[in-house]
């Protein structure tokens, strides 16, 4: 027995041992040289108007470099971030929110070589930009793996920018699976405490097999840096989107014209069905595909072409993803009843993909965007959009709501948890914000003195109160 006891012992103290005799003994250092001439650093520049009469610093003081860019016609802003070589002929993956808006766009090698970037195309709902640098030789490049197969435990690899420091190295976990942070509909995040701060978006996460499973996007963090909360676009989301922008220069996605919402018991019992997975139908487009296949409201849809759906934000990722023109055969339950309905796919009509969302200069408010897309801008810290059919959809915002929409929230800033994406800002104060020259109006008011400023938020239907900090 004692004998017994003590093999016991020894294979528990030695199973930890045999865990870390997986990592390697001299760390990453051959992984991070073989990988980190693929990742660059992007810089962007934008000239901003009206700021001609910004105090300068006298010649000779400490800040005096601060100055640079504040020349005749407007002020020189510049950003970094992340992001990595998929082709040896510089096709470059980074996130949208990196570039848009950008004026100038550089790509920078770990060798400090300089790149002109054009971008080929730029997808806001997923945030992801895809750019090309004509180098004359070939680049050094990355694969992009399948994310579908990392298990929270793994251990990651992320190599970007961050702070504007060039090819910095951290290494983490996955921390969870498919993760939603109200970013939009495609929300499928993976969760990493591998440090991610400001600057590393767009950047790769690396798997140890030297493979990309996703792209650092965005972290939560009540300071503004790395607490170990960061989250990556997966390549099961991001690869499809890098192929249609390679093969078409846009995103071409699938449109069934319904409304979902999560499956619940009330809405179980009503349909006939004694289960707990699948999305239910609330909404139907008039005259859309699902109309013409048969869907209507309170159908439970269980399975899309063979997949099986364990939520509604499952089945918009499918719907968007299948391709434009094929026929989806789905499984539903109505009325206690299984069948099959098939539908075709059309594509659904999205904002212009070459043109920001967020526009910038023109603050009146009375002209259309001359490509067609919603009016927006961009309030403390928060871009908003005036609606239109897209973002609607997008958001799944009903007809009768009116007001802006906010596409996104800057990390750190004032109004960051306050409001989050596909939130519709109804009215600051008593006055109605249908657009954004009446949001801006309110917002200058408020601005002087930095007063908070109340505004009525339609959040999923239901209408709730948030202070809004008047600064960024």
């Amino acid at each position: 027995m004692r004998a017994f006891l003590s093999a016991i012992a020894v294979l528990a103290l030695a199973a930890p041992a045999l865990a870390q005799s997986r990592l390697p003994a001299e760390g990453f250092a051959d992984l991070n040289e073989r990988l980190s001439p693929a990742v660059v650093n992007i810089a962007t520049s934008q000239r901003v108007d009206g700021v001609d009469d910004l105090p300068r610093f006298p010649p000779g003081s400490p800040m005096e470099r601060l100055n640079e860019g504040l020349g005749e016609g407007g002020a020189q802003i510049t950003s970094l971030g992340s992001g990595f070589i998929i082709s040896p002929d510089g096709v470059v993956v980074t996130n949208n929110h990196v570039i848009e808006s950008a004026d100038a766009i550089e790509v920078i090698m770990q060798s400090g070589r300089r790149y002109e970037a054009t971008v080929v195309g730029r997808d806001p709902a997923t945030d992801i930009a895809v750019l090309r640098v004509h180098a004359g030789q070939q680049l050094p490049y990355v694969n992009m793996g399948d994310s579908d197969t990392a298990r929270v435990g793994d251990i990651v690899l992320a190599i970007g920018n961050p702070f504007g420091l060039g090819g910095s190295l951290s290494v983490g976990v996955v921390s969870a699976r498919n993760r939603n942070i109200d970013a939009g509909r495609y929300d499928d995040f993976i969760q990493t405490d591998a440090a991610i701060n400001r600057g590393n978006s767009g950047g790769p996460l690396f798997n140890t097999d030297g493979e990309v499973i996703g792209v650092n996007t965005a972290i939560v963090s009540p300071t503004g840096a790395s607490v170990g909360v960061g989250f990556a676009t997966p390549t099961s989301i991001v690869r499809p989107v890098v192929d249609q922008i390679l093969r078409y220069g846009e995103i071409r996605r699938g449109w069934l014209g319904v409304r979902l919402a999560n499956m619940n018991r009330a809405a179980a019992d009503r349909a006939g069905y004694n289960g707990t997975t699948g999305a239910v139908v609330t909404r139907i487009t008039p005259n859309g595909p699902a109309a013409t296949a048969g869907l209507r409201p309170g159908d439970v849809v269980l399975r899309f072409n063979g997949q099986d759906i364990p939520d509604s934000r499952a089945l918009t990722r499918m719907v968007g993803e299948a391709q434009v023109g094929s026929t989806a055969n789905i499984d539903i339950i109505r009325d206690g009843r299984r069948m099959q309905i098939t539908a075709t796919i059309e594509r659904l009509e999205e904002t212009d993909g070459g043109g920001a969302r967020v526009a910038g200069g023109d603050d009146s408010g009375s002209t259309p965007r001359r490509d067609g897309g919603p009016r927006g801008g961009r309030i403390f810290g928060v871009a908003l959009s005036e609606l239109d059919a897209s973002l609607r959809e997008e958001f799944q915002i009903e007809p009768e709501v009116q007001g802006l929409v906010v596409l996104t929230v800057d990390v750190g800033a004032a109004n960051e948890g306050v409001v989050r994406p596909g939130d519709v800002i109804e009215a600051i104060g008593p006055e109605k914000t249908d657009t954004i020259s009446a949001a801006r109006a309110v917002a200058g008011r408020a601005a002087i003195g930095e007063h908070a400023i109340v505004a009525r938020i339609n959040r999923g239907g239901a209408v709730t109160y948030r202070r809004l900090q008047a600064r960024s």
